[in-house]
């Protein structure tokens, strides 16, 4: 079990080492506000050695089956001690400690599932034969490793999605130098040692921690990195594309996530699921529903319904298992949202439930009577607030949901299939998903958006594609 007043000391893992540095940072525990730990800052010398050690694990052999034994050990391992991870995980985020064990567990699948993916890469046959000429060849392509990946993971999901980076990139046979969030780090650097346990080969992770826009600067500046995979903000999202060059670059840059209820939908289950899907991780979720668009002639009944289930849950210390949502992940994120909604009022929005701040609290907040050019709506809040908007015709909704900068996924209730297929050829969007709201994800699925919510696909089978790159082979016979 995690002792939850000891303030820990963590070191950088480099080259298969664990290595402390002249300077260290807190690391906060979300809901007291007092230190939980302390970690490693790296230095431009700690990256550059990284990324070196990365670059030289590459030439030992590391076939697939053993990266299929590897992440597969890792994810019993990470099973076995849920409890563990689950508690660092309600400390350093302020997740409720329900959600963060269904965090872990979900983590688990991931690395399974990557290390099934790595028995599976493989290549195609091409038909040269089949050009004049070329009768006496015949050809194949490769799936090869694009080499050294930089993971440069996000604060609000940082056991999942450093697995959903780690886990495709070691079973298509890569190395990875992993640079977590500083607030939420420790999360990252534990699961570096459940994979030197299950026999991870040194070298083939590296993780460096410290501030961030430094270490991604450098990171940046390293010739030796190949590819970066990042989630994150759209604006650091830009400047990584515009500083890697030609290198493979996969980006989830967020969302301002629409959720569509039509006249004919199930309200009790429309209600339950935005209910939970608005709010869970104190709305700090690239796809927790922003914005909800109900079909005039369902909305009061709709509101009635989504006001009393949210009004059901359970705001306080995230260790409590009756907690449903706990603190934003710092003071100043809060007195954003708190402005956001403030704003939106003077603008004319009503504030149905919540509105209201406590320290690094937002409890959870409806909004009514917005439009569509309210900072509310048109950006990503990443907080716990979801506004409500009616419509009249199926064709306007889709042009609103689409009047976004934003495309990562999307949800729609209905049971009119008509309708379902246009939206399902119409919504702008990496993923549409019917009968749920738009942060439904299971970790198999291919996962990602267009505009700005960023490019490449995560996923193990997809992510895998993406860190890998065909070689073809043409033999003349």
């Amino acid at each position: 079990m995690t002792n939850l007043t000891q303030v820990t000391q963590y070191g950088l893992f480099v080259n298969g080492q664990w290595e402390e540095t002249a300077e260290s940072m807190d690391v906060l525990n979300k809901y007291t506000q007092e230190p939980a730990a302390k970690i490693a800052v790296a230095t431009k010398d700690h990256v550059d050695v990284a990324v070196r050690s990365a670059k030289e694990a590459l030439k030992e052999a590391f076939a697939p089956y053993a990266r299929y034994e590897v992440l597969m050990k890792a994810s019993q391992l990470l099973l076995e001690r849920r409890e563990e991870f689950a508690q660092v995980l309600a400390i350093e985020v302020g997740k409720p400690i329900r959600e963060s064990r269904g965090e872990v567990e979900r983590a688990a699948q991931t690395l399974q599932v990557s290390a099934e993916e790595a028995k599976r890469i493989h290549g195609e046959g091409v038909p040269v034969e089949s050009v004049p000429g070329s009768e006496n060849r015949m050809a194949f392509t490769l799936r090869v490793p694009v080499g050294v990946v930089a993971a440069i993971t996000p604060f609000n999901v940082p056991v999942n999605l450093v697995c959903h980076k780690l886990g495709p990139a070691l079973a298509a046979g890569n190395s990875v130098v992993l640079k977590p969030a500083e607030v939420t780090p420790i999360c990252a650097i534990k699961l570096a040692s459940l994979m030197e346990e299950a026999g991870l080969p040194k070298g083939r992770l590296q993780v460096i921690t410290g501030d961030g826009a430094k270490i991604g600067a450098w990171l940046l500046e390293n010739k030796d990195v190949n590819m970066f995979t990042f989630t994150g903000s759209p604006q650091v999202g830009e400047l990584i594309r515009s500083k890697a060059g030609l290198r493979k670059v996969s980006l989830e840059l967020g969302n301002n996530s629409a959720t569509i209820v039509h006249k004919d939908a199930n309200l009790d289950q429309a209600t339950t699921l935005i209910a939970q899907k608005s709010f869970n991780n104190a709305g700090q979720v690239c796809i927790s529903v922003q914005r909800v668009y109900v079909h005039i002639d369902i909305y009061e009944i709709f509101l009635t319904q989504l006001k009393e289930k949210t009004k059901s849950l359970v705001v306080g210390d995230p260790m409590d298992e009756k907690t449903d949502i706990g603190p934003m992940i710092r003071l100043s994120e809060t007195e954003r949202v708190e402005t956001w909604v403030k704003e939106a009022v003077e603008q004319g929005a009503n504030v149905e439930v919540g509105g209201r701040r406590n320290g690094t609290f937002y409890f959870p907040t409806i909004l009514t009577n917005v439009n569509d050019d309210m900072k509310i709506c048109r950006q990503e809040v990443f907080g716990p607030v979801v506004s409500v908007a009616t419509y009249e015709n199926v064709d306007e909704v889709i042009a609103r949901v689409n009047d976004s900068d934003y495309g990562l996924q999307a949800g729609l209730f209905t049971n009119d299939l008509k309708f379902a297929m246009k939206a399902a050829h119409e919504i702008e969007v990496g993923g549409l998903i019917v009968n749920d709201a738009s942060a439904y994800r299971v970790d198999h699925m291919p996962y990602g958006g267009v505009k700005k919510s960023g490019n490449g696909k995560e996923g193990p089978k997809y992510a895998i594609e993406e860190m890998t790159e065909e070689r073809i082979i043409v033999l003349n016979l």
